[in-house]
């Protein structure tokens, strides 16, 4: 499945952006006031050029004691970031995010401009019920494939439980 077929694809928030410019403590004041673990930074034409999350804050502002007003979100960004297209599958990226160890996926339309980012729990949560869907049917195509061994266990069971009961009166 498409990673923009799902429904709840449609009803996710706009990204949180800002220019490279601007201060760690002017991202951080958005991060807050709308509750998000990360800031996407992208260029004039919306196309990402990096991305800072609440550690990447922590570890490379508040540890290293820089000035978080006059650190810019361009001088601890992270620069290597994976991106994915809406039209990619779903499955892979999830499997991709978690060999690779990111939490967070920046998701681009054709032009390559920024349309909405994924977190790994997204990932896990959208494609929980197509998980749960394959098990069962794995189990049921599992369990009509040895339909007979379940038989002939089953057979011998009633049987085994038949003669415990006719022994039982017997004595």
């Amino acid at each position: 499945m498409q990673i923009k077929n799902r429904r709840e694809y449609d009803t996710k928030p706009k990204p949180l952006t800002c220019s490279s410019d601007t201060s760690i403590t002017q991202a951080c004041k958005k991060m807050s006031e709308l509750n998000f673990g990360s800031i996407v930074i992208v260029d004039e034409n919306n196309k990402v050029e990096g991305l800072v999350t609440e550690r990447d804050i922590f570890r490379r502002v508040v540890a290293k004691e820089l000035d978080p007003k006059t650190t810019t979100v361009g001088q601890i960004m992270s620069t290597q970031l994976r991106t994915a297209n809406e039209n990619d599958d779903l499955t892979d990226w999830l499997r991709i995010m978690s060999n690779e160890r990111f939490r967070r996926l920046p998701i681009v339309n054709d032009k390559g401009q920024l349309v909405s980012v994924m977190s790994q729990g997204d990932f896990v949560s959208y494609t929980w019920p197509q998980l749960v869907n394959n098990a069962k049917n794995m189990a049921r195509a599992a369990i009509t494939k040895n339909y007979q061994v379940i038989t002939v266990i089953g057979a011998i069971l009633v049987y085994g439980l038949f003669s415990l009961i006719l022994l039982a009166r017997a004595m």
